[in-house]
């Protein structure tokens, strides 16, 4: 779990082969908006997500490692060039991970608002997702 930690905290555009110190050969990576099988697959699905983020920042709140299970809650602090106009968005999550017998992550999946990380940062979705929660908070 130490391990997963420190790769996220330096995890860039830049260092991406990182992932193959955390993750196996074959791991399953779920979010809410992808299930990815294989290392070489999270690889590119992860230069994706980076080829825009000028900054991200990590803070684990908690963490909790019971045999092969683990979970963490966490920030995420980003700033991606096409939302926001490129100030930092804040989303909070946890993901579940298993470890398999050589302390790699075989299966990792994210729990996070999607809408808070993406949709109500984009410009005119953005007006009709904030709209909407104001109704609905009446």
């Amino acid at each position: 779990m130490d391990n997963f930690l420190k790769t996220y905290q330096w995890l860039n555009a830049d260092n991406l082969e990182l992932l193959d110190e955390i993750y196996s050969e074959h791991v399953r990576f779920v979010d809410p908006a992808h299930e990815i099988s294989g290392l070489g697959r999270l690889r590119e699905y992860f230069a994706g997500l980076y080829a825009n983020v000028t900054s991200i920042e990590f803070d684990f709140l908690r963490e909790m490692r019971v045999g092969d299970e683990g979970y963490v809650q966490w920030r995420m602090t980003f700033s991606h060039r096409r939302l926001r106009g490129g100030r930092p968005v804040v989303v909070e999550g946890a993901s579940y991970l298993q470890f398999d017998l050589t302390g790699k992550v075989s299966f990792h999946r994210d729990y996070f608002d999607l809408g808070a990380m993406l949709y109500e940062h984009l410009p005119v979705l953005g007006r009709v997702i904030g709209h909407l929660k104001r109704r609905l908070g009446r």
